[in-house]
């Protein structure tokens, strides 16, 4: 089936993009399963920020059981040391982060991760500051030998988080400059060689009306499995009644 645009009607009127990112993660993991050695897991991921997450109550354990300080020995009391004021006080929370992934790992290696799967969402590309956290986030999982794809169907925020990944390492993909597109999906690993480490990746634009692409999981240097978007998008799409 063709890629529909979930950021505009009539599709954005008949279901949430929370609601289709939400499920996708979950129906990928029932397709790969179908290839994954035996020796491989996947596990769907989706946090959505503390406005998003259950609250949890936390109780002062000492003051619950009657703790006094003056039942635990005589000796003289040591003085708390206070810390100085901040030189720098923000209102920023470093995890308030969105996140719609599929994570994959070797059983026989201690449970590694091998492979992340990432769904764009907008609200990774909506700030100069979520944009950079999505970015070091691949980066740094790219550093590690893990395999990293990115499938993007933000058709309503012009940037292509490809490219800052790649500007990171100081290159870029002759094939999505000048004007990267906005949606797009790609597979990205960095393996060692004999006598050097590569880089390499399988990035395929995407069109409002296009099948979308196949993609290669690589799970070691030498083994990939096939995961093909298309049939997990047609099964999502289906389930919230948006075709």
């Amino acid at each position: 089936m063709p890629l529909l645009d979930h950021f505009r009607p009539p599709v954005l009127n008949k279901g949430s993009w929370e609601g289709f990112h939400g499920m996708w993660p979950a129906l990928i993991v029932m397709d790969l399963c179908k290839s994954l050695p035996e020796q491989y897991t996947a596990e769907p991921r989706v946090h959505l920020g503390k406005n998003f997450e259950v609250d949890v109550c936390t109780f002062d354990v000492e003051e619950e059981i009657g703790y006094n300080p003056s039942s635990h020995g005589s000796g003289a009391a040591t003085a708390i040391w206070a810390p100085p004021e901040p030189t720098l006080a923000l209102e920023l929370d470093p995890t308030e982060i969105y996140e719609y992934e599929v994570l994959i790992f070797d059983q026989h290696r201690g449970r590694e991760l091998v492979a992340a799967i990432e769904l764009v969402s907008p609200a990774n590309k909506d700030r100069p500051e979520t944009r950079q956290a999505f970015v070091s986030k691949c980066a740094a999982l790219l550093q590690k030998k893990v395999c990293v794809s990115s499938v993007d169907l933000v058709t309503v925020k012009y940037f292509n988080l490809y490219c800052e990944v790649l500007d990171v390492f100081g290159q870029s993909d002759p094939a999505f400059v000048p004007n990267p597109p906005s949606a797009y999906a790609v597979t990205c690993r960095s393996h060692n060689l004999a006598t050097h480490s590569r880089f390499e990746s399988w990035a395929y634009p995407m069109l409002i009306g296009q099948r979308l692409p196949v993609l290669p999981i690589w799970l070691d240097n030498d083994h990939a499995i096939s995961l093909d978007l298309e049939v997990s998008y047609q099964q999502t799409c289906s389930a919230l009644r948006l075709i």
